[in-house]
């Protein structure tokens, strides 16, 4: 009670708090577009639960992984060499974690690009989708994105409790958003492809990462913004050329 106490009137515990906020939820919007995706893929009546089931066990995952960071903070430590590279734990499962969602990515692109093939949908992907399937593969990734932030998060704080709070905030974050998201992604078929495609550059960035290659977070997500803003102007104009041929029409 008293550690709490000395947490709450320590003004660099707070900044490490917002900071790791932050991070955990710029993070959540990898793990909700990913979701979105996936869920879409399941009968209208399935999806809502496999969200919640599937981000609900993400933070039970997650609070387990805090639980051992001791044990987390030593999978940094090199135990082979590939091709002249030393790979720890942490390397071996980003460059796991990436080729999966480079795999993924690139078959739901090509469901996307040719729908016809195997009787997969035009919009949700492949129709024989199974619940328990999305959530497992949910939390697979999930897994890949939590190991990498609580090793970052330890750099910056020793205060488990902290790590704590951020990785709720961050969770009750995606829970709120979860729906609206998949929502707004399945009303607005180009949006799949753009999501798609930030899923391809993520998981080419883990892959690289996970072989000592350092690509800075900030220039990822600038240019993934960058894309979401044009698509949106994409968006409003053509809005604007079916109102004005409604109105045409009439």
């Amino acid at each position: 009670m008293q550690d709490i106490l000395a947490l709450l009137q320590d003004p660099a515990a707070w900044v490490a708090l917002v900071t790791l906020m932050v991070m955990e939820v710029v993070l959540g919007i990898d793990n909700l577009i990913f979701i979105s995706i996936l869920s879409n893929k399941l009968p209208p009546a399935q999806r809502h639960r496999a969200r919640r089931i599937g981000i609900s066990l993400a933070l039970i995952m997650r609070l387990g992984l805090l639980a051992t960071v001791a044990w987390i903070v030593q999978l940094t430590t090199p135990v082979v060499t590939i091709l002249g590279n030393e790979l720890s734990w942490k390397d071996m499962i980003l460059i796991a974690g990436g080729l999966f969602l480079v795999w993924k990515a690139t078959k739901e692109i090509h469901h996307h690009v040719d729908p016809s093939d195997k009787g997969e949908s035009p919009i949700g992907g492949h129709v024989a989708a199974t619940f328990g399937g999305v959530v497992a593969q949910i939390l697979v990734l999930d897994l890949v994105f939590s190991i990498d932030s609580i090793i970052t998060a330890v750099g910056m704080t020793p205060h488990i409790e902290i790590m704590v709070v951020a990785v709720v905030v961050a969770v009750t974050v995606m829970l709120l958003a979860a729906d609206p998201l998949a929502n707004f992604i399945e009303k607005n078929p180009t949006i799949v492809m753009l999501a798609l495609s930030f899923l391809l550059l993520i998981g080419t960035t883990l892959i690289a990462e996970g072989f000592g290659v350092h690509v800075p977070k900030g220039y990822v997500y600038a240019a993934m913004a960058f894309s979401a803003l044009v698509e949106m102007l994409n968006m409003l104009a053509r809005n604007a050329r079916l109102r004005k041929a409604g109105k045409a029409v009439r």
